[in-house]
């Protein structure tokens, strides 16, 4: 039994971490750290630098972007001309005639809503006309934008 235990305290005592304290460090022995640590950056740097093309994320192509809202795609000069170009049809203050094209076309749509629904009100059948007032092609508001959704 005294054998054994004698085996077991040896092998204890090889596992057991170094006993004492290893003093101050050094200036030199500071220097060396800083310049393993740098070696070992310099190894990584060039390991990275190594890299091949097809290991490399890839990244984005500024001059092929999604055609953001608003934006006009040109193809050709004629294309690009005609999206700067201003037309005359298209007018840049169609809210200006607003209240005379609806009274036109309310002159022009009240006799047929009328015609249609004998049983409403004229507040009822006024709220029928602005509703199509809102969709009709009529409406300078909703020229401007089908002028602006052909050029696009």
């Amino acid at each position: 039994m005294q054998r054994l235990l004698e085996e077991e305290d040896s092998k204890l005592k090889g596992k057991s971490p170094k006993q004492g304290n290893p003093g101050k460090i050094t200036r030199a022995q500071i220097e060396e750290n800083v310049r393993k640590e740098q070696q070992q950056k310099e190894n990584a740097d060039a390991a990275e630098k190594e890299k091949s093309h097809l290991e490399l994320p890839l990244e984005e192509n500024v001059n092929r972007r999604a055609a953001q809202e608003g934006a006009v795609e040109a193809r050709s000069i004629e294309d690009a001309i005609a999206a700067l170009s201003v037309s005359p049809a298209q007018e840049r203050h169609p809210e200006r005639r607003l209240r005379a094209a609806f009274a036109a076309f309310e002159e022009l749509q009240l006799p047929r809503l009328k015609r249609d629904n004998p049983n409403m009100r004229l507040s009822q059948l006024r709220q029928l006309l602005r509703k199509e007032w809102m969709k009709s092609p009529d409406n300078p508001l909703n020229q401007r934008h089908q002028a602006y959704n052909c050029h696009k």
